[in-house]
């Protein structure tokens, strides 16, 4: 079946973004890339411009799925505010678009991805470049982890669906 997802990297200084296209058992990258905010700007305006530029990109993409990594933070309470702060964005452009969500843990996209749930973030890198035949590992680092959250919500999608209907 074919089938798009946008995958999300939540961050409030660099979000990564990537679109994976699904046809059958192939899987290839559409754009992908960063969105940045400067810590000198208030949060509020860093919340709305990375609100405005996901909903361009999500109108434009025209998406089945976003998925976007579920987190968790041991320690850093700041961080975890503001990565909390930009998935309740992600969230709501997902219910705005009627697009529904996949939020796979870090440990479930190192093992679509790499077959291991502690994979280093250099494999994951470099086997979403091979699954996506991309010749090389995107620059971005965030972008990399956002197309590989897209295929992980990709195959997780699949999977839940296959779960449910008892296939």
């Amino acid at each position: 079946m074919d089938r798009t997802c946008f995958g999300i990297d939540p961050g409030i200084a660099r979000m990564g973004y990537g679109i994976v296209f699904q046809e059958a058992a192939k899987y290839s990258a559409g754009s992908y890339g960063c969105l940045f905010t400067s810590p000198d700007e208030p949060l509020e305006a860093r919340i709305l411009y990375l609100f405005d530029r996901l909903d361009a990109l999500i109108s434009e993409a025209r998406p089945d799925l976003i998925s976007v990594e579920r987190l968790y933070f041991g320690k850093n309470t700041t961080t975890a505010e503001y990565i909390f702060q930009i998935r309740g964005v992600v969230l709501l452009l997902a219910a705005r678009h009627k697009i529904p969500v996949v939020q796979p843990k870090p440990a479930e996209v190192k093992m679509s991805v790499c077959g291991n749930g502690r994979a280093e973030k250099r494999q994951v890198q470099q086997m979403i470049s091979r699954i996506l035949n991309m010749g090389s590992v995107p620059c971005q680092d965030d972008a990399a982890d956002a197309l590989a959250i897209a295929v992980t919500g990709l195959a997780l999608w699949d999977f839940n669906k296959k779960t449910k209907s008892g296939d």
